[in-house]
């Protein structure tokens, strides 16, 4: 604290007279550091108390040590199933500052190891659930790192690895083990624009498609909370919400879009446990398939009859939910053949990497679709592509989310096509952020593909 007059003497402080600018009957004040006062005065406070004294060396190690580590080689790695966010660009405006924040975050090189520590502590120190979100430890929307699944030594890379498009970082601890993406209920609860106006850009999408000579399909792939909710917990924040805002979506995708609804072919004997993983947020191999015959038939009606589905052994998939609370584990899962004649296998590894366009090109046999077909898609068409190509001759996949990244790949990929189909995930609707549903998004695609017509 710096004041206006006074001075300092070693017998102690004695207050001068006050000078003009003074307030009147005031009492002068030291020009001197508070720190520099006599420890009698009652202004004295000390440069560096304990407190600060922690706060200080809390600071130098938090930020030191990560500093040090990367001096010598360590680099963060991708905790989260999503690559890392880059360094904001000053040309974004506003946007550089606002995303310092998750350019930090992603890039701390002990990120991994921390949540792991503090899961330990949680659960072996106080007993109690990880501090990142379930039935025991606090609130279930609670907000944390996402590590990623620990490669099997008997699994090929290209068959598991990191998922894309994660929107959140929160994790729900249900009933018997099963876990749930906690962006199912933030996502509703927290929508970033209503159902109306998602349904709308929809609805205008389909007639752009449709009016450039080419068809549109749409499959809407509900989440595991929507159609595995027995293992839900009783309560949760946000419940209400999520399940008000869900009744809406589902009753009106349908009619007012023309998006398939799969929910009655996943729930097959009344639940679709059977077709969700239990520690993923994603459908398992068995879900993928009746998806991806969901799609078939609507491109051409049919066409699946002579499918047959067989079992082709057991696996250890890496479950994406619980590096959410510091954990490593597996769960396995079965693959299957997929034979679109009868008789002939045509599956292959899957594709983890769909930011860039991924084609899928098969010789024709009975049982597949001829047609050319843009495929528009999330983290849902990781293990379905390792059947896509039993049921199209020519499909070229990319992630949807590339509209904000690199637009106009998506929009050569769209161009060269003559069916154009849509896999999306619940929770991207009802929260309003579904990028092909975006005014601008398909206002591009309206002109990309007028100057294409088919």
């Amino acid at each position: 604290m710096v004041v206006a007059q006074g001075s300092r003497e070693s017998t102690g402080w004695q207050p001068s007279t006050p000078g003009p600018e003074e307030p009147p009957g005031g009492q002068g004040l030291p020009e001197v550091h508070e720190s520099w006062l006599p420890r009698e005065h009652s202004l004295y406070r000390p440069r560096h108390g304990g407190r600060q004294l922690v706060a200080l060396v809390s600071a130098a190690v938090f930020f030191g040590a990560p500093l040090a580590a990367y001096a010598v080689g360590a680099r963060a790695a991708e905790i989260e199933n999503r690559p890392l966010v880059e360094f904001p660009s000053l040309s974004e405006g506003w946007g550089f500052v606002t995303g310092l924040s998750q350019w930090a975050t992603d890039n701390l090189v002990f990120r991994e190891a921390a949540v792991h520590a503090a899961d330990g502590i949680s659960r072996g120190v106080f007993d109690d659930g990880s501090p990142f979100g379930g039935q025991r430890g606090g609130s279930p929307l609670d907000q944390g790192p996402i590590a990623p699944p620990v490669p099997q030594e008997d699994t090929p890379p290209s068959e598991d690895g990191p998922l894309i498009l994660a929107e959140s970082s929160e994790v729900i601890e249900g009933k018997e083990g099963w876990l749930y993406y906690g962006y199912d209920i933030e996502g509703k609860c927290s929508q970033n624009r209503p159902i109306d106006d998602t349904i709308d850009g929809m609805r205008e999408l389909r007639r752009v498609v449709e009016e450039s000579g080419r068809r549109l399909v749409v499959l809407v792939v509900p989440d595991k909370s929507t159609v595995v909710p027995e293992y839900m917990p009783d309560q949760y924040p946000g419940m209400d919400c999520a399940e008000e805002v869900r009744d809406e979506l589902w009753q009106r995708l349908p009619d007012e879009t023309g998006a398939i609804d799969p929910r009655v072919n996943l729930m097959q004997g009344g639940t679709a446990a059977s077709t969700y993983h239990r520690l993923d947020t994603h459908w398992n191999d068995e879900g993928a398939i009746i998806g991806l015959r969901r799609i078939a038939e609507a491109v051409q009606p049919g066409v699946t009859r002579s499918w047959r589905t067989v079992p082709d052994g057991r696996w250890d998939h890496s479950p994406d939910l619980p590096p959410l609370l510091g954990r490593a584990e597996t769960e396995e899962t079965t693959r299957f053949q997929l034979r679109p004649d009868g008789r002939t296998d045509r599956t292959r590894a899957r594709t983890t990497r769909i930011t860039e366009p991924v084609r899928f090109e098969s010789e024709p046999i009975e049982g597949t679709v001829p047609e050319k077909v843009a495929m528009l898609g999330d983290s849902f068409m990781i293990s379905t592509s390792r059947y896509v190509p039993a049921a199209f001759n020519d499909l070229t996949l990319i992630s949807y989310t590339v509209a904000h990244t690199d637009r106009q790949l998506m929009l050569d990929v769209l161009a060269d096509s003559e069916v154009i189909v849509v896999q999306a995930v619940e929770r991207v609707l009802a929260s309003g952020v579904a990028p092909f549903a975006d005014p601008e998004v398909v206002a591009d695609i309206e002109r990309t593909l007028s100057a294409n017509p088919r």
